[in-house]
């Protein structure tokens, strides 16, 4: 299951946008630093409107939609990387998720103290981004000791000593490891380490009910700084998450009409991760049930029966295929096939965002 880490700053929203987002969360969003110590986890259902015209026709018994782990990390705060605040504990934690979701307040409210005295979302980023960094530079100088010795007489640890010091090079601009050029076989040499600033990341900028549809200077500022360094931007308030999560879906669309959004911030967050990630939506569905499943972008049919059960990609066959939107056009699969819209796909299809497919495999 896909991992998310919601990061920031002690006070800039980031357990209340966690509790709305799982709804029935039990994080704490008290107003003093440090009210999180263990990382919260809430598994949150994808928003897949597919699904239920899906349902429709196959008169499914069940929807199973795919699904995202949020884990809610304590704020962090200048020195974590040195233990302050805890810092070593939280900065564990965030290397065992997949992207990484940094919350900064792009909001004033004289009830809220800021940590730092003030609003700067650029400044709360530097914190942040340098407390990650000097984390992994001080773990990669004790792999660069330790593989330097090794490097005498050994070529794989030849290799990995040059993306270790290339790494390494950048970390010290006070740059992410992101913004290392790595190839493939490059970032294989280094993936056992999870580097902290080698992950994906996606900058929510928290703002208030009235500036969600336009945003404001802050969330500007937000956005140039993530272009910067070719990481996505949102915009979110979680004090308008906190309002909808106790609405029908039919307020909820209401409301968030009224304010001059076309989504949540729970949406928002999900594209943006599964563009950040690659990731890609398969369907499944029959009378017993209508399913998404999650892939990554570029895997092939039998990658994706695996997804369902290993025994799918070991016995692989082929693969029945239609595209959503002909399915749907067609009413039903047996109309489809009348087409001749389904397709009999074989091991080298590559899986494309919305398939519809049913697997025929060997036992």
């Amino acid at each position: 299951m896909l991992r998310a880490g919601i990061v920031g700053l002690p006070n800039v929203g980031k357990s209340t946008l966690f509790n709305a987002l799982v709804a029935n969360a039990k994080a704490q969003a008290a107003n003093f630093p440090f009210c999180t110590i263990e990382p919260n986890v809430g598994v949150v259902a994808v928003p897949d409107e597919r699904l239920q015209v899906l349902a429709e026709l196959s008169h499914s018994e069940q929807i199973v939609p795919t699904r995202i782990e949020f884990v809610d990390i304590a704020g962090l705060v200048k020195g974590a990387s040195q233990g302050e605040g805890l810092g070593n504990q939280f900065l564990s934690h965030i290397r065992q998720v997949d992207a990484i979701v940094q919350v900064v307040r792009c909001f004033e409210n004289d009830d809220i103290i800021h940590v730092s005295g003030g609003i700067d979302p650029l400044r709360d980023i530097e914190v942040i981004n340098l407390e990650l960094a000097l984390a992994d530079l001080a773990q990669i100088e004790r792999r660069i000791e330790r593989t330097r010795k090794q490097a005498r007489a050994n070529k794989d640890a030849q290799a990995e000593l040059a993306v270790l010091e290339k790494i390494s090079a950048v970390l010290n601009e006070g740059k992410s490891a992101r913004q290392t050029e790595l190839n493939e076989e490059e970032l294989e040499l280094v993936k056992q380490l999870e580097l902290l600033t080698l992950k994906p990341i996606i900058y929510a900028a928290n703002v208030s009910e009235e500036d969600l549809a336009s945003g404001n200077q802050w969330v500007e500022e937000v956005r140039k700084f993530g272009d910067r360094e070719n990481a996505q931007t949102i915009v979110v308030s979680a004090q308008v998450e906190s309002e909808l999560v106790d609405l029908s879906a039919e307020e909820r669309a209401d409301f968030l009409e009224s304010l001059g959004v076309e989504e949540g911030g729970l949406q928002s967050l999900i594209h943006a991760t599964y563009k950040l990630l690659g990731l890609r939506t398969f369907l499944t569905t029959g009378p017993k049930e209508t399913r998404a499943w999650t892939i990554r972008e570029g895997m092939s049919a039998p990658q994706a029966a695996g997804t369902i059960h290993t025994d799918f990609e070991r016995g692989f066959i082929r693969a029945e295929t239609i595209a959503y939107a002909d399915l749907v056009a067609s009413g039903s699969m047996n109309a489809a096939k009348e087409k001749g819209l389904v397709r009999s796909e074989g091991k080298e299809y590559i899986v494309q965002e919305g398939d519809v497919m049913l697997f025929r495999f060997n036992v």
